[in-house]
């Protein structure tokens, strides 16, 4: 069951890969400044995966109209997430939850996904500039996508 609207957002340090090298990620460092669009998706170089980070990297200026950051989380590795970001042209920052700590703080652990282990489910969040769960959506298989509708009205209130 992932965490409630109105509760305070988990706080996490990732890692994301990039032409730099390994960076650190931190949810906080937004706090104060920008609202936050996390968006948990099973893994890398699947068909429903990469349409979903596609479309929203396509639409990333939307995001960043209404003061949003969009963050993508999967169970892959940060080296993994590079590649599959630089092969389908995904803009997003991507970040390693290799360890499973960040899904499962959010409640959003999808247990043995096609028979191959945990990874995270398909699940959308809003967090506030303060810090709290504004909008929370865990799809119903892997295969929905999240309500997009939904999350950018939940950015604009």
């Amino acid at each position: 069951m992932p965490i409630t609207v109105g509760s305070k957002a988990p706080d996490f340090t990732l890692k994301t890969k990039n032409a730099d090298g390994l960076k650190d990620v931190k949810l906080s460092d937004n706090f104060g400044k920008k609202q936050t669009v996390l968006l948990f998706f099973p893994l890398a170089y699947t068909g429903v995966c990469t349409q979903e980070l596609c479309d929203q990297t396509s639409g990333l200026g939307e995001y960043e109209a209404l003061g949003a950051n969009v963050i993508g989380i999967s169970v892959d590795s940060p080296f993994a997430q590079e590649a599959w970001a630089k092969a389908s042209k995904i803009g997003i920052t991507l970040v390693s939850d290799l360890n499973k700590e960040t899904t499962k703080a959010y409640g959003v652990l999808f247990p043995m996904l096609a028979g191959v282990g945990d990874t995270a489910a398909r699940a959308a969040f809003v967090i506030g500039q303060d810090g709290v769960v504004k909008y929370a959506e865990q799809t119903a298989t892997p295969k929905d996508l999240p309500n997009f509708a939904a999350v950018k009205a939940a950015l604009a209130k």
